[in-house]
């Protein structure tokens, strides 16, 4: 008999009071006396873990976004309590669990002021429609507390105000209030004090982020499923959140190869190989830098993934290897969506193995895609990820293909409502069986991990070049992304800007956009100024739907191609420091651009700017966003900064007007930097480097600077054979003192440095080599430019002010 026929509503259930606790370890248990249970581990002494059960029994315990690899150990662990509180100290935070309802309350170790605070703490609500929990939190905020991160959101790149949605979304000429997008990310840092925290909600469901849009004082964050599971990470710097994020969640398992972050050059599509010739040859001809051309879906027979059309390409082979013999390498786009098609070896295969995700009753899921009606491959299986990886094998071994762009992998699907999969797709999730609704966000990066490792495999033994488009956190183990289907806009091109930024502060820096907008047409002024911030950007591609007009640098007018042409050269002149910054951020997690506050976070004027960053650690950059600039102002950061272009002296801490006509971009350059440069080419590897350029940047003071090299490609750089030269400006009135320390086994191919000195304060009147005194004339060129030998541990420029 039906005693009541409503279902009783149950939301915002809380933890009562804890009843026991237990300690195993690193690893304490909280349990109240209505079934909650918290887990407490201690990763770092500057890393705590929280997962929530309501069960009283915890999932297994797995996750796609942790590496294997992160960092784990602390130096202390204390637990004691209180009369109101259960206290754990590391040693660089105190964590208090209130006995009465689990709340939390985490401190600075050091000088025990208060860094995060649960407001509600945790809660949950029974969800009837499919079973399971709501799991949310909500935490106070502090007077001026600040908000960023959470990956590609097209907003300004503080989100105090601000509210999203995560749920990774094929977002097609997207705008600043579209939401969400083509990744989900869902970690953010928490700024107050001039002190930094992250927390990230390692939850793969549908979630969502409110940093004081709902109710005022309060963040919370929640997802509509899974568990309750998100670490505390503690800097206090900024800097130290970021990277211990990235260690948490991955950093690059290899450099990419030198030539990847060169130029390249993209379109929906370049088609028959006659226009593919055409474009390349045009760029050899009037020498505009170029490293990689794309095959986006037109390259394929009727759409479908791992074969050629043969009337467009009839020999793929020697196509590839003709472009690799001017300096081109190939990368082509590769879908998830396979054919229906019993002729479809793939398909064939697919099917027989039955790699192919299902429906809740049994059937496959079928979608229509660029081919047509599509089957799709359930990459959360590691067997199909392991076939997948194996279809590679006839595209990069025997073709000669140098890369591979994944496209569509949110799951993109069309003519259906929500533009994916439903929700009752089932997936294998390696062993912990799901539905689509836990394994919808982490689809596009299991499929470029195994498009990653089929590369990997087959392009051995040369580094893997993989390029996404969705992603979920720990994505950057493995691939490059860029920002998605974007448009030709002057508000785009500020969106770009900052989802640039945003990507690099969200542990993901081999990150760009399409130069000049993926949707209509960019007039010349705006793909110009689309290029110099693009030079400036990881990943610098330019690319475009081809249904409005063409967008190569050459499709302009002649002043355009011109400029367009500089910006790039100086991109490969960069190459070494750009190389350089990857290196730290593949061994360190240090992002490759940093906006203003990520670069000072105790100067308050950087939390709210969003145009001008940093790339790499010693050169300043602001975009020009709008029409018709002869300039713009911009805010220089705290210390003291030279002009790119004339050596300009600018004190920082203060907003300046600056000059900078279409030719010209505001660049600047730290104090005391030195930056490595090579000639520029046509294409990485078509010179021999037989002198490496170090531009020396005049401080009265000490600043440090890295130059690291290698083959370039390969994996010679895993067993030491690198050169790493770590170099020590020191700067006073009358006297300028480079100290060089270089470590690995790697020998460069040049045996001399070019020091440029820029704005010394004096006149040269003496040089010392590792104290011995040189004959200024074979060592001076011209003016403050001197040629010495790369193997130097010391040179002393001495003069008169």
């Amino acid at each position: 008999m039906i005693l009541n026929t409503e279902l009783e509503y149950k939301g915002n259930l809380f933890p009562s009071k804890i009843i026991s606790y237990k300690k195993d370890v690193d690893t304490l248990y909280f349990t109240s006396d209505n079934g909650v249970v918290l887990q407490v581990t201690v990763e770092r002494d500057s890393v705590l873990r929280f997962r929530f059960t309501t069960t009283s029994i915890f999932e297994n315990d797995f996750s796609y976004a942790i590496s294997q690899y992160a960092s784990k150990g602390f130096n202390k662990l204390e637990v004691s309590e209180d009369d109101e509180n259960y206290i754990l100290t590391t040693s660089k935070l105190i964590c208090h669990i209130s006995k009465l309802d689990m709340r939390t309350s985490i401190f600075d170790a050091k000088d025990k002021t208060l860094i995060s605070q649960d407001e509600l703490g945790f809660h949950w609500e029974e969800s009837h429609e499919y079973g399971g929990d709501i799991v949310k939190m909500s935490k106070s905020t502090f007077d001026g507390e600040s908000y960023y991160g959470l990956g590609d959101k097209p907003v300004q790149n503080n989100l105090k105000g601000k509210r999203f949605e995560n749920w990774v979304t094929d977002s097609y000429a997207f705008g600043r209030t579209t939401d969400p997008i083509y990744k989900t990310i869902p970690f953010f840092i928490g700024l107050h004090h001039k002190k930094a925290y992250g927390i990230f909600f390692d939850n793969t469901f549908r979630s969502f982020f409110d940093f004081c849009h709902e109710r005022r004082n309060i963040a919370s964050f929640w997802a509509q499923g899974g568990e309750m599971n998100y670490y505390f990470i503690y800097g206090p710097n900024m800097s130290d959140v970021v990277s211990n994020y990235t260690d948490l969640t991955g950093k690059l398992q290899n450099l990419p190869p030198l030539w990847a972050l060169g130029y390249h050059q993209c379109k929906w599509s370049y088609y028959p190989e006659s226009k593919v010739k055409e474009v390349t040859k045009k760029f050899r001809e009037l020498k505009i830098p170029c490293d990689a051309i794309y095959l986006d879906i037109d390259y394929m027979d009727g759409f479908r993934c791992f074969t050629w059309n043969k009337e467009y390409f009839p020999d793929p082979k020697r196509m590839v290897k003709e472009l690799a013999e001017d300096g081109f390498k190939t990368i082509v786009i590769i879908d998830p969506g396979i054919k229906i098609d019993k002729d479809y070896s793939v398909y064939q295969e697919g099917l027989e193995k039955d790699y192919f995700c299902k429906r809740a009753d049994g059937p496959y899921m079928k979608g229509k895609v660029w081919p047509g009606e599509c089957y799709f491959p359930d990459f959360t299986n590691p067997e199909v990820r392991e076939w997948w990886s194996n279809l590679f094998k006839e595209l990069i071994e025997d073709i000669g293909v140098k890369g591979v762009w994944n496209d569509m992998n949110e799951p993109a699907v069309m003519d259906v409502p929500g533009k994916t999969f439903p929700n009752d797709v089932r997936h294998n999730y390696d062993g912990n069986h799901s539905s689509h609704r836990k394994a919808h966000n982490v689809y596009g990066m299991q499929m470029a991990r195994a498009t990653y490792h089929g590369l990997k495999k087959f392009s051995y033994p040369k580094r893997p070049f993989v390029i996404t488009r969705s992603a979920y956190s720990g994505t950057q183990r493995y691939t490059s992304t860029w920002t998605g289907d974007n448009v030709a806009s002057w508000e785009h091109l500020s969106i770009a800007n900052a989802q640039a930024q945003r990507m690099c502060m969200s542990g993901f820096s081999f990150v760009g956009s399409d130069i000049g907008g993926f949707a209509e047409q960019p007039n010349g002024e705006l793909f110009t100024r689309w290029i110099q911030l693009g030079v400036f950007h990881p990943f610098c591609r330019t690319h475009s739907s081809g249904d409005h007009g063409d967008q190569e640098p050459y499709a302009f007018d002649s002043n355009v191609t011109n400029i367009v042409r500089k910006f790039i050269e100086i991109r490969y002149q960069l190459l070494p420091y750009l190389y350089t910054a990857f290196w730290r951020y593949a061994n360190e997690g240090i992002p490759i651009l940093k906006s203003l506050v990520l670069f000072d976070q105790q100067d308050s004027h950087t939390h709210y700017r969003n145009d001008e960053f940093i790339f790499g650690e010693k050169i300043l950059v602001c975009p020009i966003l709008e029409p018709n600039a002869k300039g713009r102002r911009m805010y220089f950061p705290r210390g003291n900064w030279f002009s790119f272009w004339d050596d300009e002296l600018v004190k920082g801490g203060e907003e300046k007007w600056v000059d900078a006509d279409i030719d010209s971009l505001p660049i600047y350059i730290k104090e005391g930097a030195i930056i490595p440069k090579y000639p520029v080419q046509q294409y990485v590897g078509e010179k021999t480097i037989d002198e490496l350029k170090l531009d020396v940047y005049y401080k009265l003071g000490k600043e440090k600077s890295q130059v690291y090299e290698d083959a370039h490609d390969g994996y010679d750089y895993k067993k030491g054979r690198y050169s790493l030269r770590n170099f020590t400006f020191v700067g006073k009135k009358d006297a300028v003192i480079i100290q060089q320390y270089k470590s690995g086994k790697f020998i460069t191919e040049y045996d001399t440095f070019q020091l440029n000195l820029h704005g010394l304060p004096f006149k040269i009147e003496k040089i010392m080599v590792d104290s011995e005194e040189f004959d200024m004339k074979k060592l001076i060129i011209k003016d403050n430019t001197l040629i010495v030998s790369k193997e130097f541990t010391d040179i002393k420029i001495l003069g008169k002010k």
